[in-house]
């Protein structure tokens, strides 16, 4: 019986199909800041967002309150925070100012800053493949933009930002992710970024609606949903795998834009996001080629 349910989670269908979840809930998430329409200020939709996120993560407080910190975990708990901070700020005013389909296409940008980052933090080596991957995924950007072909939006500029400082957060997850548990390192981010933004939502503080407070507890539920989502994703099946999937955000959000929004669907930005994402799946596939060589030349136990 127990073999049979390791196998049952183990299954990449499973993984795929809450990776579709996981896609599902995050567009979910950038239509509902978009139906704000900016009645509440990106700053204060950010902070409550995450405010309302924490009434989910109540089971993790125990582990905090028991919690030992070096200072250097400290030290990068709180340059995670700052950088997610100011991610989430420019990610909600990019949802208020650009489609729907622009914001999700420009967001995979996120794994290939984290693909260059990582050369500068871990010391990881950017071999002339991957060193193509990144320059497709700029040119990919650029389809999107197409600066000189058409006015620029400050939410472009803001999405470019987002992804840059996503990929910060990202990588600092990977790196504490070592020490400490996942749900505490979820709880440390959620803890940060609400104080974080607290500042920042108070200077613009504007008293929601009960149909705006609505919407934006539908965004807590369906962004704690969509990580939760695609955490199962992860542990069913390999990244290989559940990668090509996120792809289809882009094909829900040019949907979405164009019925509820009046957004006309932009061949570019399919067009743009598509080498993005080819960018980013070679990367992905290159990595775990990598890891399987490793694996295989590592010498057996000894024992």
């Amino acid at each position: 019986m127990v073999l049979a349910m390791t196998r049952d989670a183990q299954s990449p269908v499973r993984g795929v199909l809450w990776m579709v979840v996981t896609g599902l809930c995050f567009v979910a998430v950038t239509a509902l800041v978009k139906m704000l329409g900016g009645r509440v200020p990106a700053a204060e939709s950010a902070f409550l967002r995450y405010l309302l996120g924490l009434v989910l993560l109540l089971p993790a407080w125990r582990d905090l309150r028991g919690l030992q910190m070096t200072p250097r975990l400290w030290g990068l708990t709180a340059v995670r925070g700052a950088a997610q901070t100011v991610g989430v700020i420019c990610w909600f005013f990019a949802m208020t100012r650009i489609p729907l389909a622009e914001v999700t296409a420009m967001n995979y940008l996120a794994p290939v800053y984290i693909t260059i980052l990582a050369v500068f933090v871990l010391g990881e080596r950017l071999a002339i493949r991957r060193m193509m991957a990144i320059a497709a995924a700029f040119a990919g950007a650029l389809l999107i933009l197409r600066p000189g072909f058409r006015e620029l939006d400050p939410g472009h500029f803001a999405m470019l930002a987002t992804a840059a400082l996503f990929s910060v957060s990202y990588l600092v997850a990977k790196i504490v992710s070592a020490e400490l548990p996942a749900a505490v390192v979820v709880a440390l981010l959620s803890v940060s970024v609400t104080l974080g933004l607290l500042p920042f939502a108070l200077a613009v503080w504007v008293t929601p609606s009960l149909t705006d407070f609505g919407i934006l507890v539908g965004v807590a539920c369906f962004a704690t949903g969509g990580h939760y989502a695609m955490t199962l994703a992860f542990a069913a099946a390999p990244v290989t795998v559940t990668q090509p999937v996120t792809f289809l955000q882009l094909i829900w959000a040019v949907l979405l834009g164009a019925v509820f929004f009046g957004e006309p669907a932009d061949v570019w930005v399919m067009a743009g996001g598509a080498v993005i994402m080819g960018s980013v799946l070679f990367i992905t596939w290159r990595e775990a080629v990598l890891k399987r060589r490793i694996a295989t030349a590592a010498p057996p136990p000894q024992g």
